[in-house]
């Protein structure tokens, strides 16, 4: 490595003190940075370095009575140093060593001696990322140093940093979070007040909406939930099973947030409330479901889908016991990731009756096990969580992706016949496009099945390939009643392809009204009804409008053709008696609001 000398060039003083670092280093000594000067039009125009003994310490004051210790400073007066002045050439600056000497007056280290002083003994941040964990994990400092050597492989006394400086560094990250600690919590408190009160402005503006909190022993709010009264409207219609996300930390201060979610007619995902809460207690999740039920007017779910928690799940037992849980294989797959020991594994296989299939068969979910709504349930909190601010303005996000959510018009879809089934024409004439077509679906692979009758009237039922997929469906004709061994229906509340082959075995031409389930009909929606709509308009004639509208897009789903049609036809003419309805005069000064919109 060549010596540094005047009239040596580097681009910026920080290349120049990194070259004399290493200079020095080698030649047994450190530098640190002394003086520098500025100018207007320069700015920092002038570096000195110096040799880490150079000059001398000021004398410092002992206060009578105080114990101080008494330090000796390495400090002795050397002369070594490298001085930097910056020019400007042809437009591009550029800095020259102006002074230098190498001339100390102390002994210069071995290397072994070197590498110890202060300036070379830094704590990478891999190694600093190490030495937190294993502080955290209640590691003395002296055993943190001793794991670094065996991890590194080194003799002890051999790592590039002292065990002083592992002390220091933890102390000094410890002050550092107590300090920021302390801060947050002092806005989380802020915040939460602010939340609150958005909740009584909301409330004041919006009487069906709904919130509750709940306060510690310091009256600082611990949790706080709330619902609006869309949700709870299409909590009536589709509250029969619920998805409880809990897989998201809040924003800002590490709490908990939990969604309640559930499935509409047309396969989309609904809104139905959320909580914040400070904890993962069973206690915590208690409160929640308490409350959760009480917004949604005592009506308990039939099955609660939830993460792979033990506090939640004892929750749900004690406090909703007519509820069944029900574990995400979604989330078991996600955590399968992280399983690497028993005890993981061993939890798994304790709520085996939550997640296993052959335990699950027969819940009820209502297809929300599918991928497609499990990823729209994430894209639904990808959306909540898409900005770092503040609870007031997190709780208007939720705000807007709920009201979205619950009130997105459905695309126009027509259903065309696959089969020439009667039963399927008769389907689709009454289930929405989403449940038409999942039961389409089973209706064409059971003509792949054959059919095996026994002698108490049920039936085997087999495909024509496998050997090994058989399945019992028990046939009561008396009351036209199917039950097969796969428990779709009571499963998704759509028949199987099973009990489809014994129906079109049985001569039906349309399947008993009880098969079709009022959350998949097309008459439940959440697209039709505003009840504060419906109070403000006369009865009859709303009803009437309600009926037409739901007769068109019936017909106009049939096909392609008839879909186009009614879209292109019907925003010409509802345009059109719009325009002329607003040039009417207002009776008597007063003006009904009749402006149909999507609500819940």
């Amino acid at each position: 490595m060549v010596s540094p000398y005047v009239g040596m060039v580097f681009k910026n003083d920080d290349d120049a003190f990194e070259y004399y670092g290493n200079f020095a280093r080698k030649n047994g000594f450190s530098v640190r940075k002394e003086r520098s000067r500025l100018s207007p039009q320069l700015g920092t125009y002038k570096r000195d370095f110096v040799c880490y003994r150079s000059g001398f310490a000021p004398a410092k004051k002992k206060l009578t009575g105080d114990h101080h210790r008494d330090r000796k400073s390495i400090r002795c007066g050397c002369d070594a140093k490298m001085y930097l002045s910056k020019e400007v050439v042809d437009g591009v600056s550029q800095w020259f060593v102006v002074q230098f000497s190498n001339v100390h007056n102390h002994e210069l280290l071995e290397d072994d001696q070197v590498r110890l002083l202060p300036a070379y003994r830094k704590i990478r941040e891999a190694d600093q990322e190490r030495i937190l964990l294993l502080s955290k994990a209640g590691f003395p400092i002296q055993r943190i140093v001793k794991v670094l050597e065996l991890e590194k492989g080194i003799q002890g006394g051999q790592l590039p940093f002292l065990e002083r400086d592992v002390r220091n560094f933890v102390h000094n990250r410890k002050k550092v979070v107590q300090e920021n600690d302390a801060l947050i919590t002092e806005k989380r408190e802020n915040d939460t007040l602010e939340l609150l009160e958005a909740c009584k402005v909301t409330k004041e503006a919006d009487e069906d909406f709904v919130y509750d909190f709940t306060v510690d022993e310091n009256d600082k709010v611990e949790h706080i939930a709330w619902s609006y009264g869309h949700s709870v409207e299409a909590y009536t219609m589709f509250g029969d099973a619920v998805y409880f996300d809990t897989m998201y930390q809040s924003i800002t201060y590490g709490m908990l947030f939990g969604a309640w979610l559930g499935i509409d007619n047309h396969g989309r995902t609904v809104f139905f409330g959320c909580v914040l809460l400070q904890d993962e207690t069973p206690r915590s999740f208690s409160w929640a479901l308490q409350t959760f039920v009480r917004f949604m007017r005592g009506r308990w779910p039939q099955t609660i889908i939830t993460d792979l928690d033990p506090g939640l799940r004892d929750a749900i037992t004690s406090k909703l016991p007519d509820s069944k849980p029900v574990i995400s294989l979604w989330n078991i797959f996600l955590k399968m990731y992280g399983l690497s020991t028993d005890k993981h594994i061993t939890l798994l296989h304790s709520f085996r009756a939550s997640w296993a299939l052959c335990y699950m068969r027969g819940c009820f979910v209502a297809r929300m096990g599918t991928t497609d709504y499990l990823k729209s349930i994430e894209a639904f909190l990808k959306g909540v969580f898409s900005t770092q601010t503040c609870l007031r303005s997190f709780f208007e996000q939720v705000g807007i992706s709920a009201s979205f959510q619950n009130q997105a018009c459905r695309e126009m879809q027509y259903m065309h016949t696959k089969t020439c089934i009667p039963i399927e024409e008769n389907a689709r004439s009454i289930l929405t496009p989403f449940a038409f077509n999942a039961l389409q679906h089973e209706l064409v692979l059971a003509m792949q099945y054959a059919v095996s009758e026994m002698p108490n009237g049920s039936c085997i039922v087999r495909h024509f390939k496998e050997i090994d997929g058989e399945r019992l469906v028990i046939w009561i004709p008396e009351d036209e009643h199917v039950h097969c061994s796969c428990k779709e229906f009571e499963s998704s509340g759509l028949l199987c392809r099973h009990s489809l082959r014994v129906f079109i075995l049985k001569n039906y031409f349309h399947l008993p009204d009880k098969y079709y389930l009022n959350r998949w009909r097309r008459e439940t929606s959440l697209d039709f009804y505003d009840p504060q709509i419906a109070q403000n308009c006369d009865d009859e004639w709303y009803q009437h409008y309600q009926c037409l509208a739901e007769t068109l897009f019936t017909e106009s789903s049939l096909t392609k053709e008839r879909s186009e049609y009614v879209q292109r036809e019907v925003t010409t003419h509802l345009t059109r008696i719009l325009n002329e309805v607003r040039n009417m005069p207002e009776s008597e000064g007063v003006t009904m609001d009749l402006t149909f919109s999507p609500a819940g």
